[in-house]
């Protein structure tokens, strides 16, 4: 995924959902501590530009791959770009910001957004 000033959060947002269609980032004004979710007050509109949201002017593609944990993701995100990110996962008709299970790879916390999902659609 390639980071630029002038792309918009909901650009990145849309790549990403696009990798992982369970999952979903959002994008705040503050960080977040280890296991800690991110208040709603705080989530950046979607029309933001990287370049108005982030603190670090690096710009460059980030490694975004199944295998990687969400908390390394939410860290590369934070100490490369100055981004402060969370991701959540589907569940349901619902988004869940992933702060307990964080440890799981990306691919992971994906197949389980996707089983519930599939739980959610049966039972309907």
């Amino acid at each position: 995924m390639t980071i630029t000033d002038n792309k918009t959060i909901k650009a990145i947002q849309v790549e990403f959902n696009t990798k992982f269609p369970y999952l979903k980032l959002e994008f705040y004004a503050h960080e977040h501590e280890e296991q800690e979710g991110s208040p709603d007050r705080d989530k950046l509109a979607d029309t933001f530009t990287i370049g108005n949201a982030r603190t670090q002017m690096n710009e460059g593609d980030l490694s975004i791959h199944a295998n990687q944990k969400v908390s390394t993701l939410e860290q590369n995100f934070h100490d490369i770009y100055g981004l402060n990110v969370q991701v959540f996962r589907k569940s349901g008709d619902v988004w869940l910001q992933t702060t307990a299970t964080d440890h799981w790879t990306l691919h992971k916390q994906n197949e389980k957004g996707a089983i519930a999902d599939n739980i959610t659609k049966t039972s309907a």
